[in-house]
């Protein structure tokens, strides 16, 4: 493991000395905004109120601040201001901070806390713009301290992304586990792809591996974001027997709406303990829908939004996030807020 890291910082290092000049990019050195939802949620288990998450809701805080520092060096950094903190690490919150190196139109490199390269669209996008999620998502710790390399080619319209991080799993058996991530993101016009391969470190020197395939596909005003993920380790039948679906449908016929609807199925029939996110016993569906509205004409900057979703079927997990007969019903609004923007200094 320590000659995997070598070789990928000596090779960060090297290539820091390329010319600074290699790739002009926005000439911010700062970019400083912050963004908010509050929602009003009401959430009902078998037919009775849950009294301890029903109410007026401070869902998320976040401050973002990115830039270049030169024409090939950038950064980018996202704090959690609403989530706790241990007094160990200030990090904990912090759901990232690294440092990006393009030294021409096809490289990248980064280094710091990034975000773990599993494939799928429901994992990509923003918390702050996902409502209700399958069991697999509330449960992955997504954001750690790591490493990438990246290529683009075909005329940027893919890019292939190797990764070695800390496990998600290392709070569990400790810091000296990893995960080695290989992605493919696609872009094609009605077709775009976010697909990984994963062999993820759950107890030292045991992995359980994923292959995620997000697609998603684009006709008009409709929108579909199709997630598959399979998830195995060894001595275990290795398709479907522990996976997730996720699938959404959008419609937006003016740019103020978003109508969509959503299901996603969660299920693991394995024996092991290797997957932390959907224990072994689970099979759970979760289904329902909602709208988005945006009162701004030429800014998606403030959101209304409005959603209800159900689910059933057993969580091995007995303090799993889905539960059986649980519906959630939520109001509620979003805001961005662009505070500031300095130019580099040329």
């Amino acid at each position: 493991m320590r000659q995997i890291l070598t070789l990928l910082f000596s090779v960060f290092a090297l290539l820091a000395s390329v010319p600074d000049n290699a790739v002009a990019q926005d000439e911010n050195i700062v970019n400083l905004q912050a963004e908010v939802r509050v929602d009003y949620q009401y959430e009902g288990l078998d037919g009775s109120k849950v009294h301890d998450n029903t109410g007026f809701k401070g869902k998320y805080l976040n401050v973002i601040l990115n830039g270049n520092i030169s024409k090939s060096f950038s950064y980018s950094y996202r704090q959690r201001l609403n989530k706790a903190h241990s007094s160990q690490s200030f990090f904990d919150a912090t759901d990232w901070i690294y440092l990006t190196f393009a030294p021409g139109e096809h490289w990248n490199f980064s280094a710091g806390k990034l975000v773990v390269g599993i494939g799928g669209y429901e994992y990509d996008r923003a918390p702050i713009d996902l409502y209700t999620c399958s069991e697999f998502w509330n449960n992955i710790p997504c954001y750690q301290f790591g490493v990438n390399a990246g290529y683009k080619f075909n005329d940027s319209k893919d890019q292939l992304l190797f990764q070695v991080c800390q496990s998600p799993f290392r709070d569990v058996y400790g810091e000296d586990t990893y995960a080695y991530n290989l992605m493919w993101y696609g872009s094609h016009g009605w077709f775009n792809s976010i697909w990984s391969v994963n062999m993820i470190e759950y107890s030292t020197g045991k992995f359980i591996n994923y292959i995620a395939l997000g697609n998603n596909f684009k006709f008009g005003d409709f929108n579909i974001n199709l997630d598959f993920m399979n998830r195995a380790t060894s001595h275990q039948t290795f398709l479907f027997k522990d996976c997730s679906v996720m699938g959404e449908l959008s419609y937006s016929p003016i740019h103020w709406m978003n109508i969509f609807a959503k299901v996603t199925y969660d299920v693991n029939k394995s024996d092991r303990m290797a997957d932390f996110c959907v224990l072994p016993g689970t099979e759970l569906t979760m289904y329902g829908g909602g709208f988005e509205f945006y009162p701004l004409k030429k800014t998606k900057n403030l959101r209304f939004h409005a959603n209800c979703f159900y689910s059933e079927g057993t969580n091995g997990n007995p303090n799993g996030t889905m539960l059986d007969k649980r519906m959630i019903v939520d109001l509620g609004v979003k805001w961005k807020m662009n505070i500031l923007s300095l130019p580099r200094k040329k």
